[in-house]
């Protein structure tokens, strides 16, 4: 990553300082691994009360025009001509050869689309938008985000733009506050019901005082948000997919509507369509799936996944790894061969030099609190 002076801040990065934040780098930027309360602790505030993070690191983009839609399709599996608006749709941008270039979030909003995508692949998510559509491509640059999730996210909100407690998950829509209008949508990345809230840069450090001035409001870094994830069952985008991986090996077929599929009203259409829409129909030779260690230590990312305690050539590896402080026990995500990929298979991860047993499970590893 480089000398630390080289990464760049957010709008709330003295906030974090303030705070008490270990800083880390990440995709190019400072940000928070975790504060005061340390990663069990923010963990488990968040799936009790509420957490606040900051993910303004991630890229803000529109698309503008009618037309943004039917352009997007091109680069995308997804079905959006037909996204009512104020609806918001979770996607990835696919290459030739069927592995995802980046996932991201896409909203209707009336006349023009709002991307959210990842930090470390925002520069060439606009490249590759720019060199591809003919509608204008915008990236916003003067906008920060807020996650706020949890069970208590919908009230904390309410006290400052109350139309939100109305919203269902993926939502989308904008509120006026005392912060200025907030782009906000009913989605996020832990399993738990929140927000995602983009406010201007200028007004960020107000609002997330203010939220945080709730008693139900913690900041959380990093370091639980990937906890959360991972017992949620979500990908994180260069290590569980990236370029190679396929969104059917990825186990993100749920996310192909109808009409992009086979036979479906806009069939295919968009790159590495020959690849997706065969294994959409006959299956992939590998599946991600959840995966449960039959000890107390976490099983992570490298983990060489065998079929029995004796197999030379491993069947898999292990894509994401860590304690899942909600359930009291290791979790991790992985690729493994289908023939091995059905629930209760029972496997082996090499740590160490020692093959420990691992079995593969259903994921989320603890049912997600959304608000449908």
């Amino acid at each position: 990553m480089g000398d630390t002076a080289e990464l760049k801040t957010t709008p709330l990065h003295a906030l974090h300082r303030e705070l008490g934040a270990r800083m880390v780098p990440f995709a190019g930027y400072s940000m928070p691994v975790q504060y005061k309360l340390g990663v069990m602790k923010e963990h488990l505030h968040t799936r009790e009360q509420a957490g606040l993070f900051d993910v303004s690191h991630m890229g803000q983009v529109i698309l503008h025009g009618a037309g943004a839609a039917a352009e997007l399709e091109r680069l995308v599996p997804q079905a959006l001509t037909g996204l009512a608006e104020g609806r918001q749709r979770y996607a990835f941008f696919t290459n030739e050869a069927g592995g995802i270039l980046d996932d991201l979030m896409i909203a209707n909003r009336g006349d023009h689309l709002l991307l959210v995508v990842n930090a470390a692949c925002k520069a060439a998510d606009i490249a590759h938008l720019r060199a591809s559509l003919a509608c204008e491509v915008e990236e916003i640059t003067d906008r920060a985000l807020l996650a706020l999730q949890g069970p208590a996210a919908e009230s904390v909100l309410a006290k400052i733009a109350p139309e939100t407690a109305a919203m269902r998950f993926m939502d989308a829509a904008v509120f006026d506050s005392p912060f200025g209008p907030l782009w906000v949508s009913r989605s996020g990345y832990t399993g738990e019901d929140g927000f995602e809230i983009s406010v201007a840069a200028a007004r960020a450090e107000d609002l997330a005082r203010s939220l945080l001035d709730d008693p139900a409001v913690e900041p959380i870094g990093l370091g639980a948000r990937d906890s959360l994830r991972l017992e949620a069952g979500l990908c994180l985008y260069g290590n569980d997919i990236d370029e190679t991986t396929s969104p059917v090996e990825a186990a993100l077929e749920w996310a192909i509507q109808r009409a992009r599929r086979s036979g479906g009203a806009r069939e295919g259409g968009f790159p590495g369509a020959s690849r997706i829409l065969d294994e959409l129909e006959n299956g992939a030779p590998r599946r991600r799936v959840g995966l449960l260690p039959g000890t107390r230590a976490p099983m992570r990312p490298g983990t060489q996944i065998f079929a029995s305690a004796e197999d030379a050539e491993p069947i898999g590896h292990v894509t994401s790894g860590a304690f899942g402080p909600s359930l009291a026990a290791p979790v991790s995500m992985g690729y493994v061969a289908a023939p091995h990929a059905a629930t209760g298979s029972e496997l082996f991860g090499e740590v160490r030099g020692k093959r420990l047993p691992v079995s593969v499970a259903d994921m989320p590893f603890r049912p997600s609190t959304y608000k449908r």
